[in-house]
């Protein structure tokens, strides 16, 4: 299966690294999947041999995007987001930041979108610190979950 623990993921990723594979990391809270999260999700696999997508638990989307947030439960968004060729392991984690992933897996490049700032990522500074890459992937103009809600909304 595709959605493995945090466990796991490291014996995997240690797994590719041993075997000459390139490992890309993203992570988000996938709330409301739409075309730049399918055009993200390629680019960022297109840049190595494994797609491991962090996936915000809903405690932490709550954190992040306030109360009425997620529309969706971790346990739908997971098998969704498992369910694109792109990616090939999804992990749940509970915390805000993915930065203890980031230490954990150690992927030699770490993936956000182009709305970011690279330093304001707590996980790039951890990748830099191990010499690993982070790359900011240009964002699809007009696609966005709160853009999805706001219509939604209408």
């Amino acid at each position: 299966m595709k959605i493995i623990d945090e466990h796991e993921i490291k014996s995997i990723a240690e797994k590719f690294k041993a075997d000459g594979k390139r490992i890309v990391f993203t992570n988000g809270c996938f709330d409301i999947l739409h075309a730049g999260h399918v055009r993200y999700l390629k680019a960022a696999r297109d840049l190595g041999d494994c797609l491991i997508l962090g996936l915000n638990s809903d405690q932490s989307v709550r954190a992040l995007k306030g109360p009425s947030r997620p529309i969706n439960t971790q346990e739908d968004r997971a098998e969704v987001i498992s369910a694109l060729s792109a990616v090939d392991y999804v992990v749940i984690f509970e915390e805000v930041t993915a930065e203890k992933l980031v230490a954990h897996i150690k992927p030699d490049i770490y993936v956000k979108g182009g709305d970011y700032d690279i330093k304001d990522l707590p996980e790039a500074v951890i990748a830099a610190k191990y010499g690993g890459q982070t790359i900011l992937i240009p964002e699809v103009p007009g696609r966005s979950t709160s853009n999805v809600i706001k219509k939604m909304q209408k």
